[in-house]
């Protein structure tokens, strides 16, 4: 008679800089008889050294950590490891930054406040060889699809407005006339349909162009 031999159990690594967030989801995964949490990192250069030393099967990954971001230490690792499945974890829905995650080679990408109910079957879903995108974030990439995409120096020039500066004063840390300062500030709501500065800002924070 033969035996069913079970499959292995799907080995995860979390990467996470709030340690209450890694045993939240250390305590959902220990439950599941088909998961096993193989490590935790608690910063981007940490989760290639644990990747290169595990090989997890999947990998959850938080988008905001100091020194170097989630996507960063992602783009490190599928660099080496072009077959890593990655989950992008994080609090913004900003389409701008899942957009970036996605082409990146992101598996998967979920807001921290589905984890309670999305997690075990994003994770299952990625170990299948599937790409799992939250309904909410396809459509923010579907609505601004055809935009257009703010340019390098107009995404400096608004984090410089964002941290209080004066177009006088941007000008100045930019090495830009002033009027060019003003012709940026034209371009960008135009772009993004922003009726003022402080609009600007708001709408590019919420989308992920720019972080505070």
């Amino acid at each position: 008679m033969s035996s069913v031999v079970e499959p292995a159990p799907i080995s995860v690594l979390v990467v996470d800089d709030h340690p209450l967030l890694r045993e939240g989801i250390a305590g959902v995964i220990a439950d599941q008889p088909d998961m096993r949490l193989v490590g935790e990192a608690t910063s981007g250069e940490e989760a290639i050294e644990c990747f290169e030393r595990l090989r997890p099967a999947v990998t959850l990954m938080d988008v905001r950590m100091a020194e170097m971001s989630g996507i960063d230490a992602m783009i490190a690792i599928r660099d080496r490891f072009p077959d890593a499945r990655v989950i992008i974890l994080t609090t913004y829905r900003g389409d701008v930054q899942a957009m970036r995650a996605i082409k990146a080679g992101a598996a998967g990408y979920l807001l921290k406040s589905m984890l309670r109910k999305e997690l075990l079957e994003t994770i299952r879903t990625v170990h299948r060889g599937q790409r799992c995108i939250p309904q909410e974030i396809a459509a923010d990439l579907a609505r601004h699809f055809g935009d257009d995409a703010l340019s390098e120096r107009e995404v400096g020039v608004l984090r410089l407005v964002a941290a209080g500066n004066s177009n006088k004063r941007i000008a100045g840390l930019l090495e830009i006339s002033e009027e060019t300062v003003k012709a940026h500030m034209r371009s960008i709501l135009a772009k993004l349909g922003a009726n003022d500065r402080t609009h600007a800002v708001t709408i590019a924070l919420k989308r992920g162009i720019i972080e505070v």
